[in-house]
């Protein structure tokens, strides 16, 4: 819906030119909401880390943007409609594809698309379609806005985004291009207008992680490391007393130790978990002393705790030295007696000192930069005011079922529609939209977000961006997405454009 500006005041301009001149900058002036994504280089780092670690499982994990539920897929509106508000403008794309004189009957994908990665403010981890777009510094990302701005919260920005133009089940051929700088329309920040559903997304240059060669240092070398953000880490190692004695004398030896003390033995009851039983022989007077003072009282199965008379032979009866009581003799039935007295107490075992060595790391090569976005997947150029009954060419990473639960796509591979822009299915009223432009497509969402490309050549792989998928429909009922929708791309959206368009963000490292 638009917005109609008045100067503030009530003074008659002196000329129609300068009136004009004056609402066409206060309207320029208002149309452009933009907010910070990730602050600094540290901060992007981190968010590439957070994506990359573990070969790339958060990217594996993500789900595709649930913005659109099955009470939101409905028949577009044929009432109101858009109008160019300026005559039709274009910027030309930049590519590094080579034209070819072959005759193809597929679809070359663009270079220029794939995800943007995201967190939003429930902690899910989601994924929209975007593409590469010319702009001064070859650092813009295209985008439905509501795969930018969190919806849910009053349309904050959402947490940890990043494009990965090419993206593949967790791999990103051309790096992880973190956003920096979010643009879009006065209306969709402040008043969430899908009307105005497209963003513009300045990201630094991109980083290829892997997993890095180790290298031992010192631990002040390990503090200095994390301090400047490098990838470090350490290995603890059991090691023997004699290793420990001798590295605490010689610290260019051994790094760092953690002692951690051994215990004593703790004398407990017979029921106490872990306890073991301690027996030992003593003679029949201290014995008898223990008993008359209730120290001991009968063993497990009167094995323990009783005096134990063991039959031998002779010449163990007489070499026996022990503290126990032999016989005199054999007895009448010529056996040779020694009984046995013992004490015997439980206890739970002590444990002996462990003594470790830590091992300081720094992980060289883990980030690289992998250059400007533009640089190395081109960007695709821009156009606004266009009339429609024009063929486009979409792109998108469709993903979830249609409303009657079908399932057509995976969001593995890119798809892509081809047809002619409708004038007249202009929106869906669940979302209070006016101007959108349609077209016939079956995608589901994971698409939204996908770039609109007026002018596509299959042989540059190259086109203009005249729209994004927004909403999608079901014209018929049949409870199958039928049609999607994108907002209107006109001056307005130019203005967003060229704000993003020649906004600097740099490298990561």
């Amino acid at each position: 819906m638009k917005r109609i500006l008045i100067p503030a005041g009530g003074a008659i301009l002196a000329t129609g030119l300068l009136a004009a001149g004056l609402a066409g900058s206060a309207q320029a002036d208002s149309d452009v909401a933009s907010d910070p994504m990730a602050a600094s280089a540290a901060n992007a780092k981190a968010i590439a880390e957070f994506w990359a670690d573990n070969n790339g499982a958060a990217l594996r994990a993500a789900k595709e943007s649930n913005v659109w539920d099955k009470g939101d897929v409905a028949k577009l509106q044929s009432k109101g409609g858009y109008s160019a508000d300026t005559k039709p403008g274009s910027t030309a794309p930049i590519g590094q594809e080579k034209k070819t004189t072959a005759k193809v009957q597929n679809v070359n994908m663009p270079k220029t698309i794939g995800k943007v990665f995201f967190v939003n403010s429930k902690g899910e981890k989601k994924w929209c379609s975007a593409s590469s777009i010319q702009s001064q510094y070859r650092n813009l990302v295209a985008t439905a806005a509501h795969c930018v701005y969190d919806t849910a919260t009053n349309s904050d920005v959402m947490s940890k985004w990043v494009f990965v133009p090419g993206y593949y089940q967790g791999r990103a051929p051309w790096g992880i291009y973190v956003g920096k700088q979010a643009f879009t329309h006065y209306d969709f920040d402040v008043y969430e207008d899908y009307d105005r559903d497209y963003a513009f997304v300045t990201v630094y240059n991109g980083v290829k992680l892997d997993a890095g060669t180790a290298k031992k240092v010192t631990l002040n070398e390990y503090k200095a490391a994390q301090a400047k953000g490098l990838a470090t880490d350490y290995k603890t190692t059991e090691v023997d007393e004699k290793e420990y004695l001798a590295g605490i004398k010689d610290p260019n030896r051994f790094l760092y130790y953690d002692i951690k003390p051994g215990t004593a033995k703790k004398v407990a009851g017979p029921d106490h978990p872990g306890a073991i039983v301690d027996k030992k022989e003593v003679s029949k007077s201290d014995y008898q002393a223990a008993v008359d003072a209730k120290k001991i009282g009968r063993g497990q199965d009167f094995v323990y705790g009783d005096p134990i008379v063991e039959n031998v032979d002779k010449a163990t009866w007489e070499a026996y030295k022990g503290p126990g009581e032999k016989g005199d003799g054999p007895d009448k039935f010529g056996n040779y007696l020694i009984t046995h007295y013992y004490l015997q107490d439980w206890y739970v075992p002590g444990t002996s000192t462990k003594y470790y060595r830590v091992d300081y790391y720094v992980v060289e090569g883990f980030a690289k930069d992998a250059g400007r976005l533009g640089d190395n997947v081109g960007g695709q150029g821009f156009a606004w005011n266009q009339p429609t009954g024009k063929y486009v060419r979409v792109f998108g990473y469709p993903a979830a079922p249609h409303p009657d639960g079908n399932k057509n796509y995976t969001g593995v591979t890119p798809k892509w529609c081809y047809g002619k822009t409708s004038a007249k299915l202009v929106g869906s009223a669940a979302k209070k939209i006016e101007e959108h432009i349609a077209l016939k497509c079956a995608f589901t969402e994971g698409a939204d977000g996908g770039p609109w490309l007026y002018k596509y050549s299959n042989a540059k792989r190259l086109g203009y961006v005249n729209g994004v998928t927004s909403t999608f429909n079901d014209q018929d009922g049949n409870g199958r997405v039928d049609y999607i929708s994108s907002p209107y791309f006109d001056g307005e959206t130019n203005t967003v454009y060229r704000a993003a368009a020649v906004s600097w963000s740099g490298k990561i490292v």
